[in-house]
């Protein structure tokens, strides 16, 4: 996959097929329109090209809302869309100023004149262009004149329940880790570099890499105790990761800690990359260090069973 940063790059296609959108998560439901895109672009000699736009336009044209959390850095979304087997990926710039472009100057600039769209896939309910004015109708009427078509996915339902980007960070703000999944199609991940702790874990006989996240945007599930899988130079350990804290010990700055199993290397500054399969047990406060060493060896216990039954 290629991946541009921006349209200077972007060398017109003859035969684009297109989608353009956040897609935060890359969820099932934006993997039907990737699914959908392979196929015409296969049928037609054509090449598949996605656009997005970083940062987030939420973080842009509202800066004073802090609770906007993503699933996806850019790096993640890029890896899961070139998994999705896409070929072109153009990352726009998202600002105030690109946020004033009209939907028919995004038709003309960069659908028609840069990227050579003969056909467009949007998702239900897609909206673009300035104050989110352009629409799959107004897509419909200017398409034959520029050359192309456009084809809208329906809703993707699960489980009768609509697939939306918002419902998964919901979930994982509850530790409702099986929905997240569900909505996924794969488990949720985090990505982060080893940092040094204080070393309680190794005092309790439970070893941790404390794990640090390198944007403030990206979405850290509920506090607890999760059993996870960790991904460490292309090999797959098991693992439980605690997120809180640390109110035993009356911590007052959150913690993301792994203990990862049969894992005794020196790791300072790698990078892992977490995934989430299943809550344990919510944080908790312990009488002492021996009440929480006992709660430690039934959470690995727990954890080794629900991994048990996770294929990696």
């Amino acid at each position: 996959m290629k991946i541009y940063h921006g349209l200077d790059d972007f060398s017109r296609l003859p035969y684009a097929v297109v989608t353009s959108g956040t897609f935060d998560g890359v969820h099932v439901g934006h993997q039907k329109i990737l699914a959908r895109l392979r196929e015409i672009a296969s049928k037609n000699n054509g090449e598949t090209v996605v656009i997005t736009f970083w940062p987030h336009p939420r973080l842009v044209l509202h800066p004073e809302e802090e609770s906007l959390k993503l699933l996806n850095t850019f790096e993640e979304k890029a890896e899961l869309l070139k998994a999705q087997g896409i070929q072109h990926l153009i990352r726009i710039p998202f600002t105030k100023e690109f946020s004033q472009l009209s939907s028919e100057e995004f038709i003309q600039q960069i659908l028609v004149q840069t990227i050579g769209t003969k056909k467009l896939v949007i998702g239900y309910d897609h909206r673009f262009g300035k104050n989110r004015e352009g629409s799959f109708e107004q897509l419909k009427l200017d398409g034959p004149q520029y050359g192309f078509e456009v084809e809208e996915i329906p809703r993707q339902d699960v489980d009768h329940v609509a697939v939306s980007s918002s419902k998964i960070r919901q979930a994982l703000k509850t530790a409702d880790i099986e929905t997240a999944t569900h909505f996924l199609g794969t488990p949720y991940g985090i990505t982060g570099r080893v940092v040094k702790g204080d070393k309680l874990g190794r005092l309790l006989g439970f070893p941790t890499a404390n794990i640090e996240v390198d944007t403030k945007y990206k979405l850290i599930p509920a506090d607890g105790i999760y059993a996870v899988t960790v991904n460490y130079e292309n090999a797959v350990f098991g693992g439980m990761l605690y997120i809180g804290n640390r109110p035993t010990v009356n911590g007052s700055k959150r913690n993301i800690e792994v203990n990862i199993f049969e894992f005794d290397k020196t790791i300072y500054g790698e990078a892992l990359t977490i995934y989430f399969h299943k809550l344990i047990r919510s944080d908790s406060k312990f009488q002492d260090l021996d009440a929480l060493k006992f709660q430690l060896q039934r959470d690995k216990v727990a954890a080794q069973a629900l991994l048990n039954e996770v294929k990696f």
